[in-house]
């Protein structure tokens, strides 16, 4: 490797991906290709970057397998930054065990991290807590130490497990601060935000409150019968009952617990469940059918009992009745949620990590672009839609499959 390549890789592992240029933006060798995909994936320019990646890996001689896969590594890195959550990961795989065979366990790290986090943003739980189970970052650089322990602390989050993420938080700025990486420690910095923000909403007749993280967790865990809006289902402390594919039987209970201990109206009931205000006896029919069915689902959880008025939910053992509802109200705040990170996503990925149809998220799409909430840029297949953070708030209990079930 000549001085030039050398200086260039130092001032990329700095994150000085200007100076890093300097030395090699006119060279078109394959090294210097890779080093300028990776100093232009740093600068924002993904798909040029993309573009100087896959130059370099074919530039790359047979005989030179370890640094083919190191651009394999650096592309995934650059795709999982455009939100190209498509495709297989077996080309990643193999590219970590040719690390592995050529002893280079840094990179190696870095494509496992990459698989995980692209895991994470799907929402697959279980599968990245499997893959951040098998890493060791003992001994490696700071700044793959920080992501690492970023990984764990996201996982923890949306996982509701508050100690073991301030745990990870501070481990990853820690190592951040080792590695001098401005772009680290912000990360880590917006990371420890999302515990101070509001997460969620509790609400009751009495009006609504403001909840963190730390206090969603708690309140799952007091034992209180939580109709959870953010995931739609009903959860107390040792159960769950998913009611997401059964939105009128949802609505029914979400109403019912914003009214306890009284009773809800009829009329109350039917307007939030049917979309109605003018009821007449088939809506009064059917609320009595739907009512039934609930009463059969919850009644180990609680019970449903008629009154003049209407109807009054009773938890069992005398357990209070909660509503957690998210930050931001609307059938697309999961989408919002997703799109709030800042990156540009496709429509496919979007409903990837949904588990949407494409139909169905460009329709979304279309709705809060014509409200301004929403924004694309490119056309066609690369088009890519971007949104403004929210502010004030923090959306990981709208993440896809924010709160598993242990």
């Amino acid at each position: 490797m000549d001085s030039l390549i050398s200086a260039s890789a130092r001032a990329l592992a700095a994150g000085d991906a200007l100076g890093a240029l300097k030395r090699i933006a006119l060279r078109d060798d394959p090294p210097a290709l890779a080093l300028r995909g990776i100093a232009m994936a740093q600068l924002g320019e993904h798909p040029r970057a993309r573009e100087l990646l896959r130059l370099a890996a074919r530039g790359f001689g047979a005989h030179e397998a370890l640094a083919r896969a190191r651009c394999v590594v650096a592309e995934a890195e650059v795709a999982l930054a455009m939100r190209d959550l498509g495709g297989s990961t077996r080309g990643l795989a193999a590219a970590a065990a040719t690390l592995d065979a050529h002893a280079d366990p840094a990179n190696a790290l870095q494509a496992r991290l990459i698989a995980a986090r692209r895991m994470l943003l799907l929402g697959r739980l279980d599968e990245a807590t499997a893959a951040l189970a098998q890493l060791d970052a003992q001994g490696l650089p700071a700044s793959l130490a920080a992501v690492a322990e970023l990984a764990i602390a996201e996982l923890a989050l949306r996982s509701l497990r508050i100690g073991p993420a301030q745990a990870a938080l501070a481990r990853a700025h820690e190592a951040a601060g080792r590695a001098r990486v401005p772009a680290l420690l912000a990360e880590v910095a917006e990371a420890r935000a999302a515990l101070e923000h509001p997460a969620a909403r509790r609400l009751s007749r009495d009006g609504e409150e403001a909840l963190r993280l730390g206090e969603v967790a708690a309140l799952l865990a007091s034992g209180a019968l939580v109709i959870d809006a953010c995931r739609h289902g009903l959860r107390t402390r040792d159960a769950w009952l998913p009611l997401a594919r059964r939105p009128v039987l949802f609505a029914l209970a979400r109403t019912l617990a914003e009214a306890w201990p009284d009773a809800a109206d009829r009329e109350a009931l039917i307007a939030d469940a049917f979309r109605t205000r003018h009821p007449d006896e088939t809506h009064r029919a059917r609320l009595r059918v739907e009512i039934g069915r609930l009463r059969a689902l919850v009644a180990a959880l609680a019970q449903i009992e008629a009154t003049p008025r209407g109807f009054v939910l009773k938890p069992r053992d005398q357990r209070p009745a909660v509503v957690l509802a998210p930050p931001i109200d609307g059938d697309q705040a999961s989408l919002l949620a997703l799109l709030s990170d800042g990156a540009a996503w496709s429509t496919s990925a979007l409903a990837l990590a949904l588990g949407a149809s494409q139909r169905t998220v460009q329709r979304a799409l279309a709705e809060l672009e014509a409200e301004g909430r929403v924004r694309s840029i490119g056309q066609a297949r690369a088009r890519r839609w971007l949104s403004p953070p929210l502010a004030g708030f923090t959306t990981i209990l709208l993440l896809p499959s924010a709160l598993p079930i242990e």
